[in-house]
């Protein structure tokens, strides 16, 4: 059986990415790194204005999902089980990168950390969040 390649899936066949237009960005064993490309429907408040929460949370979950997806086999399915989100300041309206890493990789579970930020300027970050993952493996 073919390989899966994750960049192609993430990109073109979860309805759910592609419909938000998520790209990847890089994807290496144990990282990962997301950019969700700015819509002005993503904004949460328009009086600032800034990106929704749920936007940020979205991209920090499938970030890390994708880290750990990246370091088993491409045909093992990840789903969260859990997932914390801190939001450090307001999202501006532009494109939004997320980078992922693993802290944590067991036979069935993994546990990430993921940064948010635009991508005009890497230091400020606008979000962290931590997410635990199970992991089936594929027999």
């Amino acid at each position: 059986m073919e390989s899966v390649n994750i960049k192609e899936v993430i990109e073109r066949e979860i309805p759910f990415d592609l419909f938000l237009g998520l790209k990847v960005e890089k994807i290496e064993k144990g990282f990962a790194r997301l950019r969700l490309p700015y819509r002005p429907e993503f904004i949460g408040d328009p009086r600032r204005p800034a990106l929704h929460g749920g936007v940020v949370s979205m991209l920090i979950d499938t970030c890390g999902g994708t880290a750990v997806w990246a370091s088993g086999n491409t045909r093992d399915r990840v789903a969260t089980i859990d997932i914390r989100v801190d939001y450090l300041r307001p999202a501006p309206p532009e494109d939004l990168v997320a980078e992922g890493r693993i802290k944590l990789l067991g036979n069935r579970v993994g546990n990430t950390q993921v940064i948010v930020f635009p991508a005009s300027d890497p230091e400020m970050i606008v979000a962290e969040g931590r997410a635990v993952y199970n992991i089936r493996k594929h027999t």
